[in-house]
């Protein structure tokens, strides 16, 4: 037995796929013991899939199996022609359409669709289809049959591929059990024996279940990000990149066991501890923790995206100790471990240890472990259960916490129970499918396809991934630069939220973009507050926002070593009318038409008002903004920042639309708002950054270093501040969030300025500018840009990783790929679509949620291919406005 074969025997199965006549129950046998094997696997959390050219009466008329689930028992009969699953109910018909690609369409699109005919490889692509919707990717699948023919009659070959790869599933573990091996084809592991063989591994699966065994991943390059090593200097980074969060809580990757430098943390959104400029996201109590006895050398760890689940697996030592976590999607709070190593090494220890701060109380509740961690009257608490068990030479563990936070009261641990409970009685397995379902259903609305760039492929999804872990559940969500993956920035809330966060979600998850605006509504007093504070009208955010919303920014930090000032607490004004932007963008995305008029009205309302008594009129009745920073945050204290004064201006004339027509403020509005000054100059077509920005030394990056590069470090403060060095590019962040506010065809003119001036010193600099190349017909050059933004945590490429994600870049490289290459925007209840397709992709596909439909485009340079679950008005580049219902092909005329 190779190390293969001996890996799946030690394999725990999501499905188990067998043929009915050949393996299963031949003709004469009883079918009593599959009926019996079948039924406690799908009682076990498993699915089993029956392939048969034989009709439904006279498959199921023999095996009478009614499992209760939580698995799933499928038939697939008459040759693929039909499925059913057949619950204590008896057999339901299930209806199966596959696209003209090959692949299931799951979204109920019906364009361009066939029904699946007959034959084997179109009864597993059915199968495998139907394990899909459910999470169970093709890895986890256990295939066993007789003789395995080649699809289309011909010769021997390799069955495995000719069956299952025009299905995708070639990862599948595919055994035969035919009595003899003459003719048994690569790919396909024999073992003999016949129908006793298949009860023998239905009966090993069904032991692994039992003993509560670690379960399997499937390992689709994908799909996975794959850590292997213990280097020090990753260590740190590579708990930031597996962190799992769902519902509002979070929990770093860490390993299991106590490891010198790692930063183990549960963090809830939105609490806070301290006061000032020193509150900070206060951390839970801790639920991974293991007893390893000696811990690993060496291990592999995998995150795998398509499922929510994080796996550890020991090399070098058997057996080897091994984990799985997942956050429940489903299920806020909860979280759920298994674990496994050999006897004598693994010991449970307490399951919910304390952090380093905060008030710590623990006790016992219903029979369950409690711990409270609390600061003033904001919480965290988490109740947990674990079991041991052993299956052999192995010990294992389960583990199920229930997490609970309040921000304004300490939280009582009696709050997790019922969600503990309730978990409980499901049992890991379930948790585990439910997991496998829910992330299956959100990649099928939201998700990108890059068929050339798998590469790409991969790291978009690990963007939309975090951000999905950001999304909170309540009706408010703080989310912080570095989202709940670690402690930098202490989880302030900056523009990054309003403007590259925000815009990624309500494409995703539209609820969720609503809580984080809510979250600003919320503490609109505390804004108009902040501007009575400094002699001004209406409201003014701040520019870090913790708890209460007030202003938090630090008053020094340290650049190089050295203590300096930050100014951006006083001076970084633009926020104001940014958290303005993020609620009109919101209600125009979604298509929520009552939420400017109604909830958000006195947000644009005082913004408005703030920036009306901020402006100076000058004799020459021009308006101007004086001692601001700009998002180019190298040059202090300057006037007339365009991005600042005309996102103020944009800002005055939106919330003149919402007064009483004929309004006397609304009118002062629009007129302050024509006077204010933009720096643009017609004959150049350029804006100036700022006024007196055209006559510093014009400096390049091209004599300084390669992008990106804190250049701050490298030339200094004061001498950086002479040159026309630029941290990230505040025009083309104009051109970005108000095409409608600059002049038209100026894109082009400032990309050409700004570009070779621009460090990328900040992470948010590189997908926002490729966002800008795309739109600006220049999709090779933004490609380019889009690699960086993609590596800049996966590569750790600022060292900045270890201390957490990076949100913001995760929210522009979506928004690089969705409003830069597919080219998508919606203007008056209108999505338009003017896609940009680099040299190097044939193709690209996304799938997300607009004006309330869930959108799927395939783009090529051909045409664009558009399925939706609903009306939707539409627009391809300069073409009429169409309704589309369904689907539609739309050619494409560059």
């Amino acid at each position: 037995m190779d190390d293969s074969e001996r890996r799946w025997r030690e394999r725990t199965f999501e499905a188990v796929v067998f043929d009915w006549r050949a393996t299963g129950v031949p003709h004469g046998a009883r079918a009593a013991p599959i009926r019996r094997r079948v039924t406690m696997l799908c009682a076990a959390g498993a699915d089993v899939a029956v392939m048969s050219d034989e009709d439904l009466d006279t498959v199921d008329g023999r095996l009478r199996a009614r499992p209760g689930g939580p698995g799933r028992l499928w038939l697939c009969v008459s040759g693929g022609r039909e499925l059913y699953r057949v619950g204590e109910d008896g057999p339901q018909p299930r209806r199966r359409r596959f696209g003209h690609t090959g692949h299931t369409d799951h979204t109920g699109h019906t364009g361009r669709a066939r029904t699946v005919p007959a034959g084997e490889p179109d009864a597993m692509r059915v199968i495998f289809a139907s394990l899909a919707e459910r999470g169970i990717g093709a890895g986890l699948v256990l295939v066993v049959g007789d003789r395995f023919r080649p699809a289309g009659g011909g010769g021997p070959g390799d069955a495995k591929a000719s069956v299952l790869e025009a299905v995708g599933a070639r990862r599948a573990t595919v055994v035969s059990v035919a009595p003899d091996c003459d003719d048994i084809p690569p790919g396909v592991s024999h073992l003999g024996g016949g129908p006793a063989t298949l009860l023998h591994l239905l009966d090993r699966q069904v032991r692994r279940r039992r003993h509560r065994r670690v379960p399997a991943m499937d390992d689709d390059p994908a799909w996975t990000i794959r850590e292997t090593g213990t280097d020090p200097s990753r260590h740190r980074v590579t708990e930031t990149l597996f962190t799992l969060g769902a519902g509002g809580f979070a929990t770093r990757g860490s390993v299991e066991e106590p490891t010198y430098g790692s930063v183990p943390l549960v963090l809830a959104a939105g609490i806070y501890t301290g006061t000032g400029s020193e509150q900070h996201l206060l951390p839970g109590p801790q639920w991974t923790g293991l007893v390893l006895r000696p811990p690993p050398e060496e291990d592999l760890r995998v995150l795998d995206l398509r499922t929510g689940v994080l796996v550890r697996e020991e090399i070098g030592h058997a057996p080897p100790v091994r984990t799985l976590r997942l956050a429940c999607v489903n299920r806020p709070g909860v979280v759920a471990m298994r674990a496994e190593a050999g006897i004598g090494r693994l010991r449970a220890g307490s399951p919910l240890r304390p952090p380093p701060d905060g008030e710590v109380t623990e006790g016992r509740l219903d029979g369950q472990g409690w711990s409270r961690v609390t600061a003033g009257h904001a919480g965290t608490a988490a109740v947990a259960a674990q079991r041991m068990g052993r299956d052999g030479e192995v010990r294992t563990l389960e583990r199920i916490v229930a997490y609970t936070a309040d921000p304004a009261r300490r939280p009582v641990p009696r709050d997790a129970v019922a969600a503990l409970e309730a978990a409980g009685e499901l049992g890991f397995d379930r948790l585990l499918a439910e997991q496998r379902a829910a992330w299956a259903a959100r990649w099928e609305a939201v998700d990108v396809r890059i068929p050339d760039d798998p590469e790409a492929q991969l790291a978009v999804r690990f963007a939309l991934f975090h951000l999905w872990g950001s999304a909170g559940c309540g009706e408010e969500v703080a989310v912080g630069a570095r989202g709940l993956s670690g402690e930098a920035y202490a989880g302030h809330v900056f523009w990054d939220a309003d403007v590259f966060v925000l815009p990624a979600l309500v494409s995703m998850h539209p609820a969720a973009a609503r809580a984080m605006v809510v979250y600003r509504l919320r503490r609109l007093a505390a804004a108009r507050a902040r501007a009575a504070a400094l002699g001004f009208s209406g409201a003014r955010f701040p520019w870090e926002s913790a708890a209460t919303g007030e202003e938090v920014t630090p008053a020094r930090g340290h650049l190089g070593g050295e203590a300096v000032a930050i100014l951006t607490g006083s001076m970084e004004e633009h926020i104001t009318a940014d958290v303005a932007w993020a609620a009109v963008h919101y209600a125009r995305w979604s298509g929520d038409g009552g939420f400017l008029t109604g909830p958000a009205r006195p947000l644009l309302i005082e913004t408005a008002r703030y920036w009306a008594s901020r402006c100076q009129v000058d004799d020459d009745g021009r308006a101007h903004i004086g001692e601001v920073i700009g998002p180019d945050e190298y040059h202090e204290a300057v006037t007339d920042n365009a991005f600042t004064n005309v996102m103020a201006r944009w800002n005055l004339r939106r919330a003149a639309e919402l007064v009483a027509s004929g309004g006397e403020e609304g009118r002062r509005w629009r007129v302050l708002a024509d006077r204010l000054v933009d720096g643009y100059d017609p004959v150049s077509g350029r804006y100036e950054q700022f006024a007196g920005y055209f006559g510093l030394e014009p400096l390049t990056m091209a004599r300084v270093a390669v992008p990106p590069v804190a250049a701050d470090l490298l030339l200094g403060r004061d001498r950086l501040a002479a040159t026309q060095i630029i941290k990230q590019p505040d025009v083309l962040m104009l051109h970005h969030l108000v095409p409608e506010e600059v002049e038209a065809g100026s894109l082009e003119a400032n990309l050409d300025f700004y570009g070779p001036r621009t460090a990328h010193g900040s992470s948010l600099s590189p997908a926002i500018t490729a966002c800008s190349l795309a739109r600006a017909g220049r999709p090779d050059e933004a490609l380019s840009l889009l690699r960086t933004a993609l590596a800049l945590d996966l590569d750790d490429l600022t060292g900045t990783t270890a201390t957490g994600l990076h949100l913001a870049t995760f929210g522009g490289v979506w928004q690089a790929l969705l409003t830069g290459f597919a080219g998508a925007r919606v203007r008056g209840g209108i999505l338009c679509l003017d896609p940009r397709l680099p040299t190097a992709w044939g193709s690209l596909g996304v799938r997300f949620r607009c004006l309330g439909r869930r959108v799927r485009l395939d783009i090529t340079r051909k045409a664009v291919e558009v399925r939706t679950d609903g009306a939707l008005r539409l627009r391809l580049g300069a073409g009429d406005p169409q309704d589309v219902a369904g689907s539609a092909r739309l050619p494409r005329s560059r």
